[in-house]
């Protein structure tokens, strides 16, 4: 039985890891788009300041949508299963990715390009919401005992994975195609790419096993996110004061650093600022298990307080070392970060289920990071272009950032030293005091 549910664990990781690596290149491929193209093509009438903000407002649509997707597909992953919602998450999100590389532009339709575009971001937001929280959750229930940080890193690894894909598409599509080409045309492909990409994760998903878990140690809530925030709203609390640093500061290194590293006096290439960011999403990748597998020796809360001390150094640092416009120091630099966030985001996943049981847990983990991920990753891009239009200085974009993973790294400390760290030895959640209330 051990050996069947090793088994099942592997082809249930490798299905999550590829799915949500297929949800994340669909939502990373708007937001390299929002910083190179999405400006020009939907908003051309703004001056380029003004344009880049319009742009990255609506990348936080998409954030703003993702906590609605989280609520719904919760419910009836809760309800109905894990396996089969996930199914659903990614064929919304593969639709709304395929329909932006089909959307007229600003030259076509005017105002209503851009209408279009939120709408479509819309979509992903809901597809993506349902995705992560749902396949940390089927990962984990199928992990062997004492290993479920090891396994639950498998969904988040899809993140780095993403972004390295959708940066790579992004990167050979540009360096193939003139200037004039890419920016008329050559933009659209990676998003119609996302056809294939799509029924390949279908079809892996389709031939997985539901979590066992589910199918025999829960106990059916009629509406399990009004359960959530009745009786467990400390834990969401709680976990998404844990991840928001490490997703501003992910937001930065994936997103906003390629608007912010071309715009002048800096003026560096598209070409050297995406090769940087590949080069981190790489690292990030690869030392993402390492990181996870060291979580399940020393303990989750152990490993991530460690981590969220060198996030707050990174994060500090990030945007002095752009600005010094050393080629070689950056992109050292940005290498580095890709260890460093995978460091606090490996286990975010495992600690956040951590907080629920089995009969609200794709709920609680799904609203606690979706909204953590919006006041974290989703606003800072646009926080960060504002700032920087109001204040003339990166510094006060360094003070954000230093003010939130401050907050991620003194939750960090106050996690539970029960259950958190040895999450994979037991059946149930922590403990939330609101519920005893």
């Amino acid at each position: 039985m051990d050996t069947d549910r090793r088994r099942a664990a592997r082809r249930v990781s490798w299905a999550a890891f590829i799915g949500t690596t297929i949800e994340w290149y669909d939502f990373f491929l708007y937001g390299t788009a929002a910083a190179l193209v999405f400006n020009k093509q939907f908003f051309p009438a703004m001056d380029p300041v003004a344009g880049s903000i319009a742009a990255f407002g609506t990348m936080t649509v998409g954030f703003l949508a993702r906590p609605l997707g989280g609520i719904v597909f919760g419910h009836f992953g809760d309800r109905l299963g894990r396996r089969n919602t996930l199914v659903v998450s990614l064929l919304i999100m593969g639709i709304g990715t395929t329909l932006i590389g089909l959307l007229p532009t600003y030259s076509s339709i005017g105002i209503w390009a851009a209408v279009l575009l939120v709408v479509m971001r819309i979509a992903q937001g809901i597809g993506l919401g349902g995705e992560l929280g749902g396949a940390v959750v089927l990962t984990m229930e199928h992990a062997p005992k004492g290993r479920r940080g090891l396994f639950g890193a498998f969904p988040m690894m899809g993140t780095p994975a993403g972004m390295l894909c959708a940066n790579l598409v992004f990167l050979g599509t540009s360096s193939a195609l003139s200037e004039e080409a890419f920016m008329a045309w050559g933009w659209r492909v990676p998003f119609l790419l996302s056809v294939v990409l799509v029924v390949v994760g279908i079809y892996l998903r389709l031939r997985i096993e539901e979590s066992p878990d589910f199918v025999v140690g829960r106990k059916p809530v009629k509406l399990p996110i009004a359960e959530v925030l009745r009786g467990h709203w400390r834990g969401v609390v709680h976990s998404i004061a844990v991840i928001i640093g490490n997703s501003a500061v992910a937001y930065i290194f994936m997103v906003y650093i390629l608007q912010y590293g071309q715009a002048p006096p800096l003026g560096l290439s598209r070409t050297f600022l995406l090769t940087c960011v590949i080069g981190g999403a790489t690292v990030w990748l690869a030392t993402a298990p390492l990181w996870a597998h060291l979580g399940d020796r020393l303990g989750l809360r152990a490993l991530f307080s460690r981590g969220s001390w060198v996030l707050l150094a990174g994060a500090v640092a990030i945007l002095p070392v752009v600005n010094t416009g050393n080629h070689v120091l950056i992109a050292v630099f940005m290498v580095a970060m890709g260890a460093v966030l995978a460091m606090t985001h490996a286990a975010q996943g495992t600690l956040t289920a951590s907080f629920f049981p089995v009969a609200i847990r794709y709920s609680g983990t799904s609203a606690a990071y979706q909204l953590a991920a919006l006041l974290g990753g989703g606003i800072t891009p646009l926080v960060a272009a504002s700032l920087l239009a109001s204040t003339g200085s990166s510094w006060s974009i360094t003070a954000y950032l230093a003010v939130v993973t401050t907050v991620s790294l003194v939750a960090a400390l106050v996690l539970p030293r029960n259950d958190a760290e040895r999450f994979g030895d037991v059946p149930e959640a922590i403990p939330d005091r609101a519920a005893k209330g």
